[in-house]
């Protein structure tokens, strides 16, 4: 039982922890970044669902047998337990899509922006303490519900946007008691028991990871990405831990050491992050297999040879095929422009080839990727991505390769169009600003004033 509590707490990365590592190097929209928390979501879920069974399984596992449940069989006591965790979920599927959308209207209505925050919280804390006490599943699974249930509402983002100010709060709490939870001393006493808990976190999970992402025959490094995302131990370890602590399953020694080694792969996490693009250089100058892992056949990777010449001389490299770049694409092919889309996703490759489009997956700030696009013999380079950093080496490739080529970039803040404005490497768009410009002409021309020099459409540039 001790073994499967603290392998099961070892086993359990930090989603807080993970965001805040993406956020900060842009890479939380790419597909690395989407992989890496899809894994932790699924993880987390997981988790969820071992917080409900261990406490009936705790007897048989060797800990502390719960009141009143001695004489019952342990089938029986999973069975009711299962069954309160299900009749939760429907409820709160059933009645809660209903109810919590309503009281978020009714709230909303008020136009208190007060009222309807402290709706959030009383939702949330009240659903997971009623999920404890009424059905008796973990207050975590309660939490998650109460918000699968309240994005159902479209006040949804309003809600996420009111309580991320106390996400943040509560997450620094939250690792504070941590931290007053820890013992020094655990340093002094367990130095090599600290050591090998810590490498099977930093290194042994990040082995695994590297090569189950491999398998699925993901580049080396989107599995480099996926492996630092999750060499590190947070929240749900603690939790777990604690309530083996509670079942009298983990030592108080083990309890330590999880606490321990979060801290340590916590700290040490963005050095695992930074090393990234060092290690993936060092390790294909060095060996070949990894090259050959990188230049395996993919059907995705480079356009079909039947591929008609109209999209490989000429045509606009599309760079993201998400909600901006989705647009662009419909544009051109109503007015049959030729096309050639570059996206991160092989799903979408995919599905984008099944239509007759032309398309290759792979990162297009790697140059191999617009070499397989063609865009040595391009017109243009459209870049439909918010990433500014990539966005740079894409026009900077580009540029080298096909140094007339038009680029037009697009950008999420202020101070990224400016600067990427003033290195004049194409034509910027900056959202907020091109919305706010189409607001403006449609207001305009509504009262039949004349649009002043700045709202004017872009002219065409002469070729």
């Amino acid at each position: 039982g001790a073994a499967l509590v603290f392998g099961l707490s070892l086993s359990c990365a930090s989603t807080v922890v993970l965001l805040k590592a993406l956020e900060a190097r842009g890479t939380l929209e790419s597909v690395n970044g989407r992989i890496a928390v899809g894994w932790l979501v699924v993880e987390d879920l997981a988790t969820v669902l071992i917080l409900v069974l261990l406490p009936p399984l705790a007897p048989v596992l060797g800990g502390a047998t719960q009141p009143g449940s001695a004489d019952v069989p342990l089938w029986r006591t999973i069975a009711e337990t299962l069954a309160q965790m299900a009749a939760f979920v429907v409820l709160m599927l059933v009645v809660g899509r209903r109810v919590l959308p309503w009281l978020l209207w009714q709230v909303a209505r008020t136009g208190s922006r007060e009222l309807f925050t402290l709706m959030v919280i009383a939702v949330a804390i009240g659903i997971a303490y009623g999920a404890g006490v009424l059905f008796h599943v973990s207050f975590a699974l309660g939490a998650f519900f109460a918000g699968m249930v309240m994005r159902e509402s479209e006040y949804s983002h309003r809600a996420a946007q009111e309580s991320l100010p106390l996400r943040d709060s509560f997450s620094v709490l939250f690792f504070v008691s941590v931290g007053m939870l820890f013992d020094p001393m655990t340093l002094v006493d367990q130095p090599l028991h600290l050591l090998g808990v810590v490498a099977i976190v930093m290194l042994g999970k990040a082995i695994a990871a590297t090569a189950i992402v491999l398998l699925f025959r993901y580049p080396l490094n989107t599995a480099m990405t996926v492996s630092a995302s999750l060499a590190q131990i947070g929240e749900f370890s603690f939790i777990l831990a604690g309530l083996g602590l509670q079942l009298g399953l983990l030592p108080k020694a083990g309890m330590n050491l999880v606490l321990a080694a979060a801290l340590v792969s916590i700290a040490l996490n963005p050095v695992m992050f930074a090393m990234i693009q060092p290690l993936q250089r060092w390790v294909l100058s060095r060996s070949a297999f990894a090259r050959k892992l990188e230049a395996r056949d993919d059907p995705y990777a480079e356009l079909p040879q039947t591929t008609e010449r109209q999209y490989l001389e000429g045509q606009v490299v599309l760079v993201g095929f998400g909600r901006v770049g989705r647009r662009i694409a419909d544009a051109l092919a109503e007015r049959d422009i030729p096309f050639v889309v570059a996206d991160q996703s092989r799903e979408t490759v995919e599905a984008l080839r099944k239509r007759g489009l032309a398309a290759v997956s792979g990162d297009a700030s790697d140059p191999m990727v617009l070499v397989q696009a063609h865009i040595a013999n391009a017109a243009m380079l459209v870049v439909a991505i918010p990433d500014s950093m990539r966005a740079r080496q894409m026009a900077d490739t580009a540029r080298q390769l096909n140094p007339g080529i038009e680029i037009v970039l697009r950008t999420h803040g202020e101070e990224e169009s400016a600067l990427l404005r003033k290195e004049q490497l194409g034509t910027v768009f900056y959202g907020e600003e091109e919305l706010a410009k189409g607001m403006s002409r449609h207001v305009l021309r509504r009262f039949n004033a004349e649009l002043p020099e700045s709202l004017a459409p872009l002219a065409t540039p002469a070729h």
